[in-house]
This record gives structure tokens, sequence and C-alpha cells, in this order.
């Protein structure tokens, strides 16, 4: 029975950690609107999920959201010292094009995430087969650093997590 009020649990506990985070409350009204919404939202999209994405780690998933954590942290500096003291003229922004070999589609979107979440970067859109994402930076001196960072840093962790 809880298998079906909760077809995914760690969706409905990641919703009740992030609702207790959005209201910074600790209170009952708060605990049950919490369950509420980790109950309804995943019977509401269990259609959407034909398969339970495959976590094939949970220690390099934990070393993975690290990493993120982390590199969220020193591209936030980065960023500001970007913004606050480089001159205009020497901002190289560019489109940067991050060919993927990642098949599952919860790692695919895991990574777009990440580089999305990662201040100065941002996923503009996916090819239609799934093998390459554009990528914007804010600065991007070498380009093909970035990529090869992305794929060596993020692509080649979620392949040992996902597949």
């Amino acid at each position: 029975m809880m298998r079906r009020l909760f077809p995914h649990p760690v969706l409905s506990l990641l919703l009740v950690v992030t609702w207790f985070l959005l209201v910074n409350k600790l209170a009952v009204g708060s605990l049950v609107m919490a369950l509420i919404l980790a109950t309804l939202i995943p019977l509401a999209t269990q259609a959407y999920w034909p398969q339970k994405p495959r976590i094939n780690s949970l220690p390099l998933f934990a070393a993975y959201v690290g990493l993120v954590v982390w590199d969220v942290i020193i591209a936030n500096i980065q960023v500001a010292k970007i913004v606050l003291f480089m001159p205009r003229d020497q901002i190289r922004s560019a489109f940067i094009t991050v060919p993927i070999t990642l098949k599952s589609p919860e790692a695919i979107a895991l990574l777009a995430g990440t580089i999305t979440m990662t201040p100065g970067t941002v996923t503009a859109d996916m090819n239609g087969d799934g093998t390459a994402l554009l990528i914007h930076s804010l600065h991007a001196p070498d380009p093909d650093a970035i990529r090869d960072d992305i794929l060596n840093r993020y692509e080649a962790r979620l392949k040992r997590i996902f597949e």
C-alpha cells in the first residue's frame, strides 16, 4: 500500500525537504502541506515516469552532489570576479556544443541541470537525437577546455552512476 501511495519515495522525500526549505519554518501546518505535496505530486506525475531511474551507486551519486555543490560555490566567486572586475570588452561569451554519450534521460537531464545550476553557464538547447547540448558560457576564453571539463568532470561521473 505504501508503494502505491508513494510511487517515487525519493521524490516524495525531496519534496518534503524542499517545502521546508521554502517555508523556512518547522510547524505542523508546514508538515501537513509538505506531506500533501509529497503524496499528490508523485501520484499526478506517475504516468510520465515509465521506468524508475536506475542509480547504480548511491555513494557515487552523493559524491557527485558534493562535487556540484563545490563547483557552484567556486563558480559564484569566479562570476563575481568577472562581473565586478573584468572590463566588458575582455569578457568572451560563447555558445559551446558539448557532444554527449549518455543514454539515460535522467542522466542527460541531470547533466543539463548541473550546467545550468553552475553560475556562468546555462544549457540552452539539446539536439534532436540527444547527442549534444548547446551551452552558453559567460566567459569562455577557451571553449574547448570548457567542453572537455564538462565531459570529464560531469558526464564521466554520470555514466558511472546511471549506466
